[in-house]
């Protein structure tokens, strides 16, 4: 009856000490310092690594995660604008995103935490594996493309599909992106000026617009200033 207690309250230490890859996390180990790694199986029991000074242990996020870049490039005839792009992603194949962010080995400060690493974790990851190959995707798209005249869910969905190919490959994979662009005063004028005269010239008024426009660029410009006056100060 003891042996029997003993032997039930060992296997209770036992199931409290193991912890399991759960569903939301994505669990990888390595037993030599980082050089190979394995993933843990969901509802597998993950390994401890005791007496091991090499064993590693990160837990990534199984869900959606959040991204930005913020980038300066050029478009057709050697328009510039700032560049902004939102995007949502995921890692779909663990073992070959550790590759690329090794560093975020160093992250977990203890190897038998069974938490998964803060999203702040990634930001490195996100600048080193994932804004380089979007920028560079970026900068050769929008070369090709006049601003004047882009459909900007085409290019989303152009930029989306091609950075995808580059980095599935890595184990991540865009679940969708989101671009803003930022003009300055001069290029949002030439820009409305360009959409004005398609529009003149498709009514046979090319002259009238030409007109308009000169008379618009030579207008004085008012700016009105509705803030208070500051009050005098007494003498």
């Amino acid at each position: 009856m003891r042996f029997l207690l003993l032997l039930m309250a060992a296997s209770m230490v036992t199931m409290q000490s193991c912890s399991y890859a759960k569903a939301n996390q994505q669990v990888v180990v390595s037993d030599d310092c980082g050089m190979t790694w394995k993933k843990v199986n969901i509802g597998d029991a993950v390994p401890k690594g005791v007496g091991n000074r090499c064993f590693m242990k990160v837990v990534m996020p199984n869900f959606p995660m959040q991204g930005d870049s913020r980038f300066v490039s050029n478009f057709k005839d050697r328009v510039r604008a700032a560049v902004h792009i939102d995007y949502d992603y995921s890692i779909i194949d663990p073992l070959a995103f550790i590759k690329q962010a090794k560093f975020l080995g160093k992250a977990n400060t203890d190897a038998d935490s069974d938490d998964a690493l803060n999203p702040s974790a990634f930001e490195g990851a996100e600048n080193m594996v994932i804004d380089k190959r979007i920028r560079d995707v970026s900068k050769d798209i929008l070369l090709e493309e006049d601003i004047v005249e882009l459909d900007q869910a085409k290019l989303e969905e152009h930029l989306y599909v091609e950075s995808n190919k580059i980095l599935e490959p890595l184990g991540i994979r865009l679940n969708f992106i989101t671009l803003t662009f930022d003009l300055d005063e001069q290029t949002r004028q030439a820009i409305d000026v360009a959409t004005a005269m398609k529009i003149y010239q498709s009514k046979a008024l090319e002259d009238v617009g030409k007109s308009v426009i000169s008379a618009r660029a030579g207008a004085t410009k008012v700016t009105v200033d509705n803030r208070p006056a500051a009050a005098q100060v007494e003498q």
